[in-house]
């Protein structure tokens, strides 16, 4: 039972960063938009590795590209990359304060965002506005609150399987 808990709450979740990914929002409101998708693969690469293996991070990936019309395969590289990032420092990722793994979690947006820009410059278009780098601190600012909210959901499922 607590193996489909656990299911449903990994599945719930890219569910819901997925639906978040999709929300519409005001122009303006635009460049504050998380990605939703990464913050919680984030905290799955880190609890639980072998949950989300690179394959997954890149399946996921091109269905976020299918859903947001977006390049194809742009997510999955920009997934990929980020959760092998993520498993290469988890042993000290996991064991962070949570002010040092906020920090973390703004470098690891941020390097998201300059693997967009090297893919869109290959691709031959134009720079992005100075609001493009809203969205990382605003992940950074959102990750606290995600990892509790996770977190609780998890240990809620650890003590109805006890």
């Amino acid at each position: 039972m607590r193996v489909r808990g656990i299911n449903g709450l990994f599945w719930g979740g890219v569910l819901a960063s997925l639906l978040f990914q999709l929300a519409p929002l005001p122009t303006v409101l635009l460049p504050f938009k998380p990605y939703w998708l990464a913050l919680v693969l984030i905290y799955w690469m880190i609890e639980v590795p072998e949950r989300v293996p690179l394959g997954l991070c890149f399946a996921l990936g091109l269905v976020a590209d299918l859903l947001c019309g977006e390049m194809v395969g742009e997510q999955a590289l920009r997934l990929c990359v980020l959760c092998f990032i993520v498993v290469r420092f988890r042993s000290r990722l996991r064991f962070f304060p949570m002010w040092q793994q906020t920090l973390a979690v703004l470098a690891l947006l941020l390097n998201d965002r300059v693997v967009y820009l090297m893919v869109h410059a290959i691709a031959g278009d134009p720079p992005p506005e100075r609001d493009f780098w809203y969205a990382p601190a605003v992940g950074m600012f959102a990750w606290p609150w995600l990892f509790l909210l996770l977190d609780d959901l998890r240990a809620r499922l650890r003590s109805a399987d006890a």
